[in-house]
């Protein structure tokens, strides 16, 4: 594999990335779940490579730990290219992202993480960039002002975002393949846990790893951590193979509920039923009770919980379903049935 070059502006992540890579596919056929997505990948780099140019720029949304940084990685495998990586805040100024992409040799791929968040004096700069290869920018100021054209070499941008809604519509229809990355199924996390405790060189019971996939609530990237959660436990606590008992136990210790829930979804569901009635409450009002930021819960709390139907959204606000109520121990409301006509995400 060509040697991958991280370049982010936030460094406290690089470590753990670095630590993740040994467990990530480096091949379009290493790769799980995705559905379709594998396949239209797969024809675009097979005709690109045919062709000596760059795949078309690639855009995933979708709630994170789903694989989008790992596709990102594949296909510059795949295309026998380096990649060269950083997101949305860590281009800060113009010179940021020129410096980046005037960088690139040809065929290079340029991952964008977070790419909503990009600030609009450097998005200008993407635009000519992903169609022209090409960058425009002045320099000096007045009648001493002059425009410098920078010819770039043809490159690939991959962007990822949990927050697809708040890309602006130029650079959102600027992508060539667009992808919405969702949740994995059982089977699709069960083969992903086998291929982790292989990896790990790890003994197991397939009902254990039935378990862990079951309690991985559709994240890829959950499952790997989970099957590193018990590696530890039965190492330290056991014989070190992966059995029912022991991995209820490590879950137990974990905090990780039948239903996948940890602390901070339970505590989010118990907020909004025991101090707002169960909503609807804003989703600022919930984050300032819980001292958590709001994206936290936003990209990593709620996505789950919407798809187990434990969360609804509306435009009044969130509200804690049945099924939550029900979960928790709490007896279910009588409610209006109209506070769920309107189902939309703030």
């Amino acid at each position: 594999m060509p040697r991958d070059k991280i370049i982010s502006g936030d460094s406290g992540g690089v470590e753990d990335e670095s630590y993740n890579m040994s467990l990530r596919p480096r091949t379009l056929d290493e790769c799980i779940g995705m559905g379709d997505l594998l396949e239209k990948l797969r024809i675009s780099i097979t005709a690109a490579c045919q062709r000596d140019e760059p795949m078309e720029h690639v855009l995933l949304h979708g709630p994170p730990g789903l694989g989008k940084t790992t596709v990102a990685y594949v296909i510059a495998n795949e295309m026998g290219s380096t990649i060269k990586t950083t997101s949305g805040p860590a281009l800060t100024r113009p010179s940021d992202l020129i410096g980046i992409l005037t960088n690139l040799e040809h065929r290079d791929v340029l991952f964008i993480d977070e790419i909503h968040r990009l600030p609009p004096a450097v998005e200008e700069y993407i635009y000519p960039a992903m169609e022209d290869y090409k960058v425009d920018f002045i320099v000096d100021s007045g009648m001493h002002s002059r425009t410098i054209n920078l010819q770039l070499k043809p490159f690939t941008l991959i962007g990822a975002t949990t927050r697809a809604g708040l890309l602006s519509p130029p650079l959102r229809t600027r992508f060539g393949i667009t992808h919405n990355v969702g949740f994995w199924d059982e089977s699709e996390l069960l083969a992903r846990c086998r291929m982790t405790v292989g990896m790990l060189k790890v003994d197991f019971d397939e009902d254990a790893l039935k378990l862990l996939a079951d309690r991985a609530r559709g994240t890829p990237r959950i499952a790997n951590r989970l099957v590193r959660r018990c590696r530890d436990f039965t190492q330290v606590r056991s014989d070190g193979r992966l059995t029912i008992d022991a991995v209820e136990n490590a879950l137990a210790l974990e905090g990780i509920d039948p239903l996948g829930l940890d602390e901070l979804d339970r505590r989010f569901l118990r907020t909004i039923i025991d101090i707002y009635k169960g909503g609807p409450v804003g989703i600022e009002a919930v984050a300032a009770t819980l001292g958590e930021e709001t994206d936290t819960l936003v990209d990593v709390v709620e996505p789950y919980l919407l798809q187990v139907g434990m969360l609804a959204r509306t435009r009044r606000g969130r509200l804690a379903t049945g099924k939550a109520f029900e979960h928790l121990g709490f007896a279910a409301p009588r409610r209006d049935e109209s506070l769920f006509d309107d189902n939309s995400a703030d």
